[in-house]
């Protein structure tokens, strides 16, 4: 039993030992913290101290810096202000000593104009003078010439100018055989040439249509099939195209005829499409007819816009691309319309940039000049009038307006531009092979032509030669002089003008020569 006792005696002293020491440790690392806390808040405390110390010797030597900065700053500022300030008042300077010069030079103007002044006014004075005794003696003397002459001043003046008109009026003719003569060597050659150089570069292709139209058939009863029961499928076709179908002899072949192409092309599109279809009635004609208007109205597009591309012009209005590509469709004695427009578009170009005028507003007028034959006949006026008019409406340039208006001389052309239009018409149409003329229109211009010429007093023989492009005059010499030879081929040339239509221009040459015969017996 003192055992057991003596060793929880121990084991509690062990264990009051422990709690002790556990204690005194808890006690000793509290104690070293608070020391290592200290010191290390005397640590910073003398690092903050430091800091501040640099700081502020950082912020003196800064403020030094910065007045020595300031310092060197205003000295350069002084010094470049005061050196402009001695610039400025140097040409400050030099502008009041050209003021004080340009000054005393105007005054000195001022006094030699006012000397001047007052010697005109002394010579209008003198002038006056002499004019008043110069009227006096010329009054003096009309009255001795009257009474010389027995005629008053009127009665003088009228006999005067009798004389004086029948002398100008050769005087007249022969200044302007003699001033044409000047101008034919050097603007004739020069006109060639510019009209040659513009022919070769220019060479379109001529497309000729005619009035009818040929779809093949694959077969001979493919006619019975278009006829269709009681004639209802060609009539069905005719009706909604007005185009007139041939159905003849002509082995496997169908024949459409018509004078508007845009229609014959529609009703040739569509017969093509259902001979290749199969299936003919009046629904499906109808049906493919308004396909067939929709792609010739696609078609009629794209050939203006392609026309528009290849001649590099801009900021054409739809309505007038849609012209340009109907045109397409059109001829004009044989020759496609679009084609001789962009002929002359190209030659009109090429003479302008020879003389040296705006070329694409010349490009421009030579495209659309025949716009007007676009429209159909429910249009009233000449192609010139209705083009013109149109083109004004889309906003089109008075320069454009002008040459549309004028490219047949219904209007008088006022620009140089349109002038070059007429031109180039005229060689586009009157290129050998370019239109097609009957033979009796042919002969009959030929015929008119002569009797035109033959009407003229001192005309002995007429011959029309180039195919009706010149007509060559013979007079008789002792009736026609070579001033009324010149005066004659103007004369001729006007009556021409005003009674006959033709194409391109037609050269009056009169010849007046002298026979001497003589015989040797």
């Amino acid at each position: 039993m003192k055992t057991i006792d003596s060793t929880v005696l121990t084991l509690v002293a062990g264990i009051i030992g422990l709690a002790l020491g556990a204690v005194a440790t808890y006690i000793g690392m509290k104690t070293l913290k608070r020391n290592q806390l200290e010191e290390a808040d005397h640590k910073a405390k003398s690092l903050m101290e430091e800091a501040a110390r640099e700081i502020a010797i950082q912020r003196r030597e800064l403020e030094v810096e910065m007045k020595d900065f300031q310092s060197r700053l205003r000295k350069e500022f002084e010094k470049k202000f005061e050196q402009e300030t001695r610039e400025k008042r140097d040409e400050q300077r030099k502008q009041e000593k050209r003021l004080r010069n340009r000054e005393n030079k105007i005054e000195s103007k001022l006094e030699h104009l006012e000397r001047q002044s007052q010697r005109l006014l002394t010579n209008e004075r003198e002038v006056m003078k002499q004019k008043e005794e110069l009227d006096k003696v010329k009054e003096k003397q009309i009255k001795q010439l009257e009474k010389i002459a027995r005629l008053n001043i009127e009665q003088a003046r009228e006999l005067l100018m009798e004389r004086l008109e029948e002398d100008l009026q050769y005087e007249i003719a022969l200044k302007i055989k003699n001033i044409e003569d000047r101008a034919r060597e050097t603007a004739e050659k020069k006109a060639k040439e510019i009209i040659t150089l513009a022919i070769e570069r220019c060479a379109m292709e001529q497309v000729v249509d005619s009035i009818v139209s040929v779809v093949n058939l694959p077969n001979e009863e493919m006619k019975g099939r278009i006829i269709g029961r009681e004639g209802r499928n060609i009539r069905t076709l005719e009706r909604l195209t007005g185009v007139n179908v041939i159905i003849d002899d002509t082995p496997e072949a169908v024949v459409l005829s018509g004078f508007n192409p845009v229609r014959r092309e529609v009703s040739r599109i569509a017969l093509e499409k259902l001979i290749a279809d199969g299936r003919i009635h009046p629904g499906r004609i109808e049906d493919l007819v308004i396909k067939a208007q929709a792609e010739v109205d696609k078609a009629i597009k794209e050939y203006g816009e392609q026309t528009a591309l290849d001649l590099g012009i801009r900021s054409l209005h739809p309505d007038v691309i849609t012209k340009l590509g109907r045109l397409h469709y059109r001829t004009s004695y044989g020759q496609n319309v679009l084609q001789h427009s962009k002929e002359v578009a190209y030659l009109a170009a090429i003479m302008a940039s020879e003389i040296g005028i705006d070329v694409e507003t010349t490009k421009r007028a030579g495209l659309l000049h025949d716009i007007g034959k676009a429209f159909d006949h429910e249009v009233e006026g000449s192609h010139a009038e209705i083009g013109a008019n149109f083109l004004k409406k889309l906003g089109e340039s008075p320069v454009v307006v002008e040459a549309v208006a004028s490219h047949h001389d219904d209007t008088r052309p006022e620009c140089i531009e349109a002038v070059l239009i007429q031109v180039a018409d005229g060689i586009s149409a009157a290129r050998s092979g370019a239109r097609r003329e009957t033979l009796e229109a042919y002969i009959k211009r030929l015929d008119e032509l002569e009797k035109i010429a033959n009407a003229f007093r001192g005309v002995d023989k007429t011959y029309a030669i180039q195919a009706g492009r010149e007509i060559r005059v013979l007079v008789s010499s002792n009736k026609v002089d070579d001033v009324q030879a010149v005066k004659l081929s103007r004369d001729i040339a006007k009556k021409i003008e005003s009674q006959l239509e033709y194409p391109g221009q037609i050269k009056v040459t009169v010849i007046r020569e002298i026979r001497a015969v003589e015989y040797a017996k």
